[in-house]
């Protein structure tokens, strides 16, 4: 970033529990605006209920569903087929969840560069309370402390505009992750942010680290400036977007 380049706006909505449904639909509709120039970059900042997601690649990522759809819905999750790249992977309470609608070109940004971009943030956030996170190696996609995967990445980049995004563990319920094998990748474990700092160590509410990983990715990306807006500013978009066809 330079101090004499052009001011570029990064708008977070900060958006708190979403189903995940709800959540595809609003992206649907705002990276239909985005692309017709009726919005600016941003960024969904929010929380899913239990949920898990399977990437496009379909077969193999049914592969990597440990158990029945019927035991998972009654477990509490559900269960959803989607278009990202990416395999099997889980979301759910005390998981910051970030979804960037950006346009790349303006950004001058390629679609390994914007990955590049998502797998720094959460690393900078890592690093905020002395955790040495890093990308995965080769075949191992998101962002992983040792062995242990923190972070994750699914992206789709449809006409140079991206949604979907990732996932970073705060503090969720890790016990979700023993019905997949998570992101495809055997023999690996999931950690979280709570259980690297150690138990001696408090952390921030997790809104804070909300806001830390949308600033932190708004820094990665190339931004000036992020504006956050509530879910109250936000002129009630989760249920527009709930009652629109996709």
């Amino acid at each position: 970033m330079s101090s004499g380049g052009a001011r570029r706006v990064l708008e977070a909505w900060r958006l708190g529990v979403v189903r995940y449904g709800d959540a595809l639909k609003l992206q649907e509709r705002l990276v239909a605006d985005r692309k017709a120039g009726r919005v600016g970059d941003l960024v969904l900042s929010l929380q899913h209920p239990p949920t898990y997601t399977l990437g496009k690649r379909r077969e193999k990522a049914e592969r990597n569903l440990l158990a029945p759809e019927s035991e998972l819905r009654a477990l509490g999750a559900e269960l959803h087929r989607t278009e990202r790249g990416g395999d099997v992977t889980f979301h759910g309470p005390r998981q910051a969840v970030l979804y960037p609608i950006l346009s790349l070109r303006p950004l001058g940004l390629g679609a390994r560069r914007y990955v590049e971009g998502l797998e720094s943030a959460m690393i900078q956030v890592a690093a905020l309370h002395g955790v040495t996170a890093r990308p995965g190696d080769p075949g191992e996609t998101g962002v992983w402390v040792g062995d242990r995967k923190i972070g994750a990445i699914g992206v789709r980049i449809s006409s140079g505009t991206t949604w979907h995004g990732l996932a970073f563990n705060i503090d969720p319920d890790l016990g979700w992750y023993d019905h997949i094998v998570p992101c495809g990748i055997a023999g690996k474990e999931v950690t979280s942010l709570r259980r690297e700092v150690g138990d001696g160590v408090e952390l921030p509410a997790d809104e804070i680290i909300h806001d830390q990983l949308v600033r932190s990715l708004g820094t990665s990306l190339g931004f000036t400036d992020v504006e956050f807006k509530d879910d109250s500013e936000c002129g009630g978009m989760i249920g527009a977007a709930a009652t629109t066809q996709s």
